[in-house]
């Protein structure tokens, strides 16, 4: 999702080297918010016997063209972090080869929609979600906002910020969002009215939230930012509560998944890798390590997340046929409605 995380995540803590053989090593493909311990690539090439070389570059949108771009010749043997919304593509563009990996108990929950062969296995979940500060709506006294359809109400006028849908994956999901919550015939009308109301527009996550939002350690001004449903388990105020919420009727729904890659050069090794993303001890460390919600459903939360990072019941989503047929399109228009 793309990630999707609350962090700004340091390639110098996932694993890498020359790798051996291409019998001995499993090359894995990824985004740049991808995170696995030492002790983790340590456990995993015990017990698989494989070298794991990690290679990480942009987000979600980013690592799909290049997988399409290089499908002829791969670059790795496995890829993890492509999401439901760019899914549908790299199974159409046969980036991917099949795999029916044996799923934990709730993962199929996860499943892409028509992806009848498997190539893609579900690793972890999260919600793009609407946050506020709620320490600055009590100071102010005004209600927090609880829609989608409140955020363009004079109460909040220049008050949100949220990254571009052209250039972030969490910007990406709240157009679809608004796409899911007022169809093909509103969604654009309704970014009109978000845009006069004033909402800030910013190239990432990381811009919105750790710069301009008011709880993000920046100084910023703006008490509603575009975040995820887990960013309130990291706004702890020390005194058993947290300064923040998400508004979980304003969500959609990522999935993050892994797949062994067409043409690999150790489909084998491939398979061990996607095998082991959905064992206990990965599983375990996801919401820590990369902010995101395992998809085992009888893995244990940290604290912190048991109490205050809260998953919508009603989630937005969209076909992911559909999205891949109208993306283009659809990025076209936003970027048309919102320089205007």
């Amino acid at each position: 999702m793309v990630s999707a995380a609350l962090l700004t995540a340091s390639c110098s803590l996932v694993g890498s080297g020359d790798g051996g053989d291409d019998d001995t090593k499993v090359v894995l493909v990824t985004h740049e918010s991808f995170v696995m311990s030492k002790k983790l690539q340590k456990q995993f090439e015990d017990e698989s016997g494989y070298d794991l070389v990690i290679k990480a570059s942009g987000d979600a949108g980013a690592l799909t063209n290049k997988l399409v771009l290089t499908k002829d010749d791969p670059t790795g043997d496995a890829v993890f972090g492509i999401d439901n919304t760019f899914g549908s593509r790299a199974i159409d563009e046969g980036v991917l080869a099949p795999y029916a990996a044996k799923l934990p108990d709730g993962a199929s929950t996860y499943a892409l929609a028509g992806d009848d062969e498997h190539a893609l296995t579900p690793v972890d979940t999260g919600n793009v979600c609407v946050n506020v500060d709620d320490t600055w709506f009590a100071d102010k006294g005004i209600p927090e906002p609880r829609s989608l359809e409140d955020l363009v109400k004079p109460d909040y006028k220049d008050l949100f910020v949220t990254p571009g849908a052209t250039t972030s994956s969490p910007g990406l999901a709240f157009l679809l969002a608004t796409i899911a919550e007022f169809g093909e015939d509103g969604w654009q009308d309704y970014w009109g009215r978000l845009m006069a109301n004033g909402t800030e527009l910013t190239q990432g996550w990381s811009d919105a939230y750790e710069v301009d939002f008011t709880q993000g350690g920046g100084n910023g001004d703006r008490p509603i930012v575009l975040s995820y449903d887990s960013s309130p388990a990291f706004t702890l105020d020390g005194q058993g509560g947290t300064t923040t919420s998400a508004l979980l009727d304003t969500c959609f729904r990522q999935v993050e998944y892994a797949g062994v890659l067409a043409g690999a050069h150790n489909p084998d090794g491939a398979r061990a890798l996607v095998d082991f993303m959905l064992s206990e001890p990965f599983q375990e460390a996801l919401p820590d390590a990369m902010y995101v919600f395992p998809v085992d459903s009888s893995v244990a939360l940290p604290e912190d997340w048991a109490r205050f990072a809260r998953q919508p019941e009603h989630p937005f989503t969209v076909d992911p046929a559909q999205i891949a047929e109208h993306r283009d399109e659809w990025l076209r228009d936003w970027s048309d409605v919102t320089s205007r």
